[in-house]
């Protein structure tokens, strides 16, 4: 039987490949083609059809320079048919072997400007109706950026070239043959699904019998004619249902759409205008059909830049048939947002779809980011979504994930109900071997019964095809195979919680991607424009609130609601990792820079004018005599700092901390004179150089072999002393590197700062600390909160876990005594534990400063970078979390007078809980929203105080809508579990 098998799967692939297929689509005449070639950037549509200068073009004539646009027109007329005749046009603007979505694209309109639909690889024809064909399509010259990870200059305009790449391949007029069509899908569906039937078994027998006679009843000579009969062979064996156990898979429509990647954000404007197109289309033909799509941001360029497609749209959407899921503005990174602006993309996405469609999501969609932080179950509550969805674990090197279906706890012990699909894809085709696969890698049998596969060509690919539809619709109750329902994914959800919610596992803290681990440090100044945004945002919030309250001022909505939007956006799952190509992250620099202008302008404009008389501390802490969240003349520092020479270098004495420098520039000794203990088990402030060579995905990756060879950067170009501060000046490879290393009067931390000329080719910069603290842990800061992570490699997740994200500090401690680094724009950290002379370990924490891949920006980093750090010995956790507010929140001076408080938290313990934002109600009610969260991990009281007068107080969603009181105990007393977040609106 294994040589009939042969026999019969390599007739069968010839007669799909060389007869059938091209049989589909009968060549009726050839199309008319005229081309204008757009100077510049892409025009809309009303301007190429009124202004474009079309000029006859060949077929097989070359066209579109890298990120060009030619508009061609195609014309025709249909020749004489037979009635209920399906006539098409067939366009291949010539694609090439790579996938759809990382080539040309183009969008076909009417003459009258109006949308038809997308052209893409596997979804090339456009329906015609009437006796002419006059089609205008709007090609993309998007350059295959992906081409085996090798470095090119394809990914900015400035450098990408001008020569076109590629060659119109076809136009025709043709008419399409349902029946095929029908036969093609019969067999293939078969066909599939017996290569993955087990050895033996008596369908696959029955299957490759059918096919045989199948084609054997086919006439090559008249193909039409025939393939009814041939269908008929087939039958039978379609209409056997599935057995009563067989595993059930909900299918929904979909195009992952990569808010940027490859491609700049003005092309995923156009990518999406192309899919929704093609997906209305398929809609309006299609009932079965439901199609699912996330990112608020990305139907609010459809509503700006293509209208008439958004109210097509909408339209579906009332039907509830295209479903709006995730409810965030985009699928943003989780691992590097900030806690409020990881809130902040589910307060806008959530608002609005709730504002254009009356719709609430309640699913978490985030399919491709890159690990998923233990802080995301309960700001995924508190927004009122119950479910979570991702695929991208399965992308894991070394473990693989024990669960499909499960409960997720985060750091507060807040559960979420989430899937992976066990399809292993969010870009799903329905073939025999993904349904299959779904099948035989589900972890969850005996327990559940059902899994979600999205279905569609991604990134600008079109979205689902007529022919998944039709596979769908025959494996929907098929002997041998799960059945297959397309259905919104909500469906999916509610059944699947019901029958398997109350017996479900647990997965406890972070979802670690293992993988794609150098996302954490990749494109420094992308993140640190960030890092910086957020905290400004935090700023002009609190300052403005305070000016409207206080002095009546008008409250800017309309800009903080714009900047908002313009940093969630940047937050997507390649910008914000730094995955992107050059195009992108030089555009995010340029956005950033104009961000923190923008800001600059609304807290100057509450505050008052730079200057001497008050300083404004943004900060949730008191310091320096000015208090939390208010501005007060500063209070100088008791104390001075000594700087005595020592052994070729400094000793800088505070009468709180002593510091040595030695002639290398290097900090040797860090003493904590109330404590009377070293700090230090090394030389810290450490540069260190690796070579960056991952195995594949430059951007993303760091191997773990990138530890085998490390060069420590202690040569010395220059070292002196200035008050305070060493200055060492270094220089290495093509770079050069200054350090400052300041102690100040009566601090108790050590400040560093450091400034590169970076022109490294695939190295890894670190700077490292090595702290003689004895623990087999180490604390990193998320959102709202922190977690712990193992520092030793005692099982593979511990080994897995050798790059990894944090916030603004890390802390390592052992009973009675911890030390935290602090940083305002690094997120990679590693540490480790080393052995020390004598017994004992040491802890060797580093921070992940530079990288220099190549692919897909091949400048990544180059330039002048500037980066602050500091060491905090004797922190407890209220120190660290302290610390790292004030290195990225710098006091402000301003003209003007003193201002208390608008809102002033205390708690017990001390500092345990923490403000995180202070704003104006989003309702313009005029109602102040308080956000805290209690930062320690232990219960927590506070106490709210508002400088103003106050009606009422309630406890609310993210979306400030109110919820039953939990954190709000009486008054404004909160009563705060670990890690809890608590908004509260305090009524004017």
């Amino acid at each position: 039987m294994h040589d009939d098998r042969t026999v019969v799967e390599d007739r069968l692939s010839r007669l799909l490949a060389e007869r059938l297929r091209p049989a589909v689509h009968r060549v009726v005449a050839g199309l008319d083609v005229a081309a204008w070639p757009v100077p510049g950037e892409p025009v809309p549509p009303a301007v190429a059809l009124a202004a474009g200068t079309f000029a006859p073009f060949p077929v097989g004539g070359a066209w579109g320079p890298p990120w060009s646009t030619t508009w061609f027109h195609l014309t025709g007329t249909v020749p004489d048919l037979p009635a209920g005749t399906r006539v098409e046009a067939v366009v291949d603007l010539g694609w090439n072997s790579s996938s759809p979505g990382f080539q040309a694209e183009g969008l076909a309109y009417r003459p009258d400007g109006s949308v038809h639909k997308g052209l893409h690889p596997r979804n090339d024809w456009v329906p015609i109706d009437g006796s002419t064909v006059d089609l205008f399509v709007e090609a993309a010259a998007n350059p295959t950026v992906l081409d085996g990870f090798r470095p090119t200059d394809l990914g900015d305009l400035a450098t990408a070239g001008d020569a076109p790449l590629y060659r119109l391949a076809r136009a025709d007029l043709t008419v399409r043959d349902e029946t095929l069509a029908d036969l093609v899908h019969d067999l293939t569906v078969l066909a599939e699904l017996r290569a993955e039937l087990p050895a033996g078994e008596p369908r696959g027998h029955q299957i490759l019998r059918a096919l045989s006679r199948a084609m054997d009843t086919l006439d090559p000579a008249d193909l039409s004619g025939t393939a009814a009969a041939a269908r008929a062979e087939l039958a039978g064996l379609l209409a056997r249902p599935a057995h009563a156990s067989a595993h059930r898979i909900s299918a929904v429509g979909h195009a992952h759409i990569d808010t940027a990647w490859l491609w700049p954000q003005r092309e995923t404007v156009r990518k999406v205008a192309r899919t929704a197109a093609n997906v209305t289309d398929l809609l309006d033909t299609h009932p079965d059909l439901v199609y699912a799509m996330s990112s608020a941001q990305q139907f609010a360029w459809l509503e700006e830049h293509r209208p008439e497609v958004f109210a097509r749209v909408a339209e579906h959407v009332r039907a509830g048939r295209f479903v709006p899921v995730g409810g965030m503005w985009v699928e943003s990174d989780t691992n590097l947002p900030g806690g409020e602006a990881m809130a902040r993309q589910f307060i806008h996405g959530k608002r609005w779809f709730l504002e254009k469609f009356g719709i609430e999501t309640r699913e978490a969609w985030l399919p491709d980011s890159f690990g998923y932080s233990a802080a995301l179950p309960q700001i995924v509550k508190l927004s009122g979504t119950r479910w979570f969805l991702t695929q991208k674990i399965s992308w894991n090197q070394t473990n693989r994930f024990p669960h499909h279906t499960f409960w997720w706890e985060g750091i507060d012990g807040t559960r979420v109900f989430t899937h992976f699909p066990p399809a292993d894809t969010y870009n799903g085709e329905l073939t025999g071997a993904e349904v299959a696969h779904a099948v035989r890698n589900f972890r969850d049998k005996g327990g559940a019964t059902r899994s979600l596969l999205p279905f569609g060509h991604g990134d600008g690919g079109g979205g689902p095809t007529r022919e998944m539809l039709a596979r769908a619709r025959r494996l929907a109750d098929l002997e041998g195979s799960p059945r297959v329902t397309v259905e919104a994914p909500a469906n999916f959800f509610a059944a699947a919680e019901a029958e398997y919610g109350a017996r479900a596992p647990v997965w406890v803290g972070e979802l670690y991607l293992e993988l794609h681990r150098a996302t954490y440090t990749s494109q420094a100044a992308t993140k640190q424009g960030n890092r910086r945004a957020e905290h400004l945002l935090r700023e002009a919030e609190l300052w403005c609130t305070t000016a409207t309250v206080r002095d009546g001022v008008d409250y800017p909505y309309e800009a903080l609601d714009r900047i908002w939007k313009t940093v969630l956006l940047h937050q997507f799952h390649d910008i914000l990792p730094g995955s992107s190509i050059a195009w992108v992250h030089r555009e995010a620099r340029e956005t950033y820079a104009r961000i923190a202008g923008d800001l600059e302008g609304l807290i100057a404009a509450a505050i008052g004018r730079p200057g001497d008389d008050v300083v404004f501390n943004a900060a949730p802490f008191e310091r320096d005599g000015v208090p939390a969240l208010g501005a007060g003349p500063r209070t100088p520092a008791a104390g001075s700092t000594r700087a005595e020479t020592h052994d070729g270098g400094w000793v800088l004495d505070n009468g709180v901390l002593r510091v040595a420098v030695d002639g290398r520039g290097l900090v040797t000794s860090v003493v904590d004179l109330a404590a009377g203990r070293e700090v230090l088990a090394g030389p810290a402030n450490l540069l260190q150089l690796h070579r960056d060579e991952p195995n594949r995905w430059d951007a993303w990756d760091v191997d773990p072999f990138y530890r085998d060879l490390v060069t420590d950067v202690d040569s010395v170009t220059s070292l002196a002393v200035s008050d305070d501060t060493v200055r060492v000046s270094r220089s290495f490879g093509a770079s050069t590197v200054t350090q400052e290393i300041t102690l100040a009067p009566g601090a108790r931390r050590v400040d560093f700062r450091v400034e590169v000329d970076w022109h490294e080719r695939e190295k890894f910069l670190k700077v490292a600390f090595p702290i003689d603290v004895h623990t087999d842990k180490a604390q990193f800061e998320t959102q709202y909160g922190h977690l712990t992570r193992a520092t030793h490699e005692n099982t593979s997740w511990d080994a897995a876990r050798f790059e990894v994200c944090a916030h603004r500090w890390v802390r390592v401690a052992e009973p009675g005594y911890g030390v935290a680094v602090v940083n305002d724009s690094t997120y990679g950290h590693d540490v480790r534990r080393v052995a020390r002379e004598g017994g004992g370990t040491a802890s060797v924490v580093r921070l992940s400063l530079l990288r220099a891949p190549r692919f897909p920006d091949p400048e990544t980093d180059q330039g002048r970078h500037a980066m602050r750090y500091a060491l905090v010995p004797g922190a407890a956790e209220a120190a660290a979390v302290r610390a790292g507010y004030e290195i990225n929140l710098p006091l402000r001076g301003a003209l003007g007078p003193a201002s208390a408080p608008l809102v002033r938290v205390t708690s017990t313990p001390a500092d345990a809980v923490v403000v995180e934002a202070v704003k104006l109600a989003d309702d313009r009610s005029g109602d102040v929203v308080v956000r805290v969260y209690e930062a320690l991990g232990g219960r927590a009281t506070a106490t709210i105080s508002p400088d103003f007068a106050v009606a009422g107080a309630v406890e609310t969603d993210l979306l400030e809508r109110e919820l039953e009181p939990d954190a709000l105990a009486e008054g404004l007393t909160l009563r705060l579990r670990p890690f809890q977040i608590a908004t509260i609106r305090l009524r004017r």
